[in-house]
């Protein structure tokens, strides 16, 4: 077995768009940086007592994750709409997503393996904006609700 590193910019992430064919998921364009934090909202409590020999012990009680994604806006010249993806993760960051409301699902994968992580979350938009010689940024972070769980990529229509 050969082991090589992987390119962050290989990763896949998909967010889920019913509306989308011929499989429910949206590829989420352009992006120039992705950061999974597994250890997101996780916590912990101290077990450290007397018995414990001066050494701190700890349990962890709750385990959570998180996404980042930044990259620059990029909108259609004619219309001003946002590219798919895009589009799906800024309408289920809506102010009016909210409760029940404000979950969706993404999936990811590096191009080598052979199976989607899934998970159901909640998505917020990040700060947009620039200086006199930037482009516009675009950011958002997807928050795991609840745990994940793993799907085979299809080849056909196996998704972006």
């Amino acid at each position: 077995m050969t082991q090589r590193k992987i390119n962050a910019r290989d990763i896949i992430v998909e967010v889920e768009d019913p509306t989308a064919t011929p499989e429910p998921y949206r590829k989420i364009e352009n992006l120039a940086s992705v950061t999974v934090n597994l250890g997101e909202n996780e916590e912990t409590v101290d077990t450290t007592d007397y018995d414990s020999e001066g050494v701190y012990e700890q349990e962890i009680m709750q385990r959570g994750a998180s996404m980042a994604l930044e990259g620059q806006a990029k909108k259609d010249t004619t219309t001003g709409a946002l590219q798919p993806g895009r589009a799906r993760v800024e309408e289920m960051a809506g102010e009016d997503n909210v409760g029940y409301d404000s979950l969706g699902k993404i999936r990811f994968r590096h191009p080598m393996d052979e199976k989607w992580t899934n998970w159901n979350a909640t998505f917020s938009l990040g700060e947009q904006g620039g200086g006199p010689n930037d482009k516009v940024s675009w950011s958002a972070t997807i928050t795991k609700s609840g745990k994940s769980w793993k799907t085979d990529v299809t080849p056909a229509g196996g998704g972006s």
